[in-house]
């Protein structure tokens, strides 16, 4: 097994999964909940990371200390990956962020990349890979592929607010070492590879629909 999955059911998190998941839902508030979805997200994402002890001294006297060893490389993928990417940032302010802009081919369900913008130096760092949600997994895995390219050292790290059991398989099938943490694993895709019951498109109810 090479896929390890954690799902975060935190009753702050299910609070904001109803919250996305409603059709009425407008999108600031979409944004707002699926924010604060990522925020608890990635602090549990990151309890694993790597620190280093030293002291600092405090007004009274000298104190103990452990702090990041290596900071992490954060990669939304485009364009609702960016929904993570704020509470990313606010959790982890010198992390490096690389971008990698994947659309889906509405007749093939393929993933068309578009954008491959990520640091020069990911390698020996943890990599956390963020998009609201894994539905065929093809965005995902082209994404881990491109990294592992860059010398990402795996497992990776990838968060998602939810989850198809199809992308979780296509993962498990990539033999991609991941770490896999979600918020809720869904029922079902779609004929159209949408996950049931899922919460629509993610972008578009971040972002509004393109025209």
């Amino acid at each position: 097994m090479t896929v390890e999955t954690v799902v975060v059911d935190h009753p702050l998190v299910l609070d904001s999964l109803a919250v996305i998941r409603d059709v009425k839902t407008p999108n600031a508030l979409f944004r707002q909940n699926l924010e604060r979805i990522g925020t608890l997200l990635i602090a549990e994402a990151t309890q694993t990371l790597p620190t280093v002890s030293g002291t600092v001294e405090t007004p009274l006297t000298t104190a103990t200390t452990e702090r990041l060893a290596v900071q992490p490389v954060i990669v939304p993928i485009l364009r609702a990956g960016l929904g993570f990417l704020r509470p990313a940032q606010e959790l982890l302010p010198d992390a490096d962020i690389g971008f990698i802009g994947i659309a889906r081919n509405e007749e093939t369900h393929q993933p068309e990349p578009y954008v491959n913008k990520l640091p020069d130096n990911i390698a020996s760092r943890p990599v956390i890979v963020v998009d609201p949600m894994l539905a065929t997994g093809g965005s995902l895995i082209h994404t881990l592929q491109l990294l592992i390219e860059r010398g990402a050292s795996q497992p990776l790290t990838v968060i998602v607010a939810l989850a198809a059991p199809e992308g979780i398989a296509a993962l498990e099938a990539s033999g991609i070492d991941v770490t896999l943490f979600t918020a809720v694993i869904d029922e079902r895709l779609n004929d159209s590879a949408y996950i049931v019951p899922g919460l629509g498109d993610a972008g578009d109810r971040q972002f509004g629909a393109p025209a």
